[in-house]
């Protein structure tokens, strides 16, 4: 019975430390999925599994929470005049972050084998 206790908290205590790594809702995967089959140009397989591949691997890279702040910082970086430039001379730590993300995102792409953006006709 000890034995058996044993075991079930260390399976516990495995799964503790890879939900916590991979802990995207599952909202946010979609609404990712969704974003990056527009960018590709239209909605379909196609494009719908490479998308799937990217927002998984970087769910299973960062927490959630990284991916958050990472995201809202890349969004207030690129907004435009005075009311962006309080971001864009924020601290250093926040670029880093930023391009942790874009990178992790690149990383992903070429990992999961999707193509470049389609361009406009």
């Amino acid at each position: 019975m000890k034995l058996l206790l044993m075991a079930a908290a260390m399976s516990l205590s495995l799964y503790a430390g890879t939900a916590s790594a991979n802990d995207f809702p599952t909202q946010a995967r979609v609404e990712y999925v969704i974003a990056c089959m527009n960018e590709r140009g239209e909605q379909s397989y196609d494009t719908l599994y490479p998308c799937v591949c990217i927002v998984d691997r970087i769910a299973s890279s960062m927490p959630y929470r990284d991916y958050v702040e990472a995201e809202t910082l890349t969004f207030l970086f690129s907004t435009p005049g005075e009311k962006g430039g309080v971001f864009r001379d924020a601290a250093p730590s926040s670029r880093k972050r930023i391009k942790a993300l874009q990178a992790l995102r690149e990383e992903s792409a070429a990992a999961c084998h999707v193509s470049r953006v389609a361009s406009s006709q």
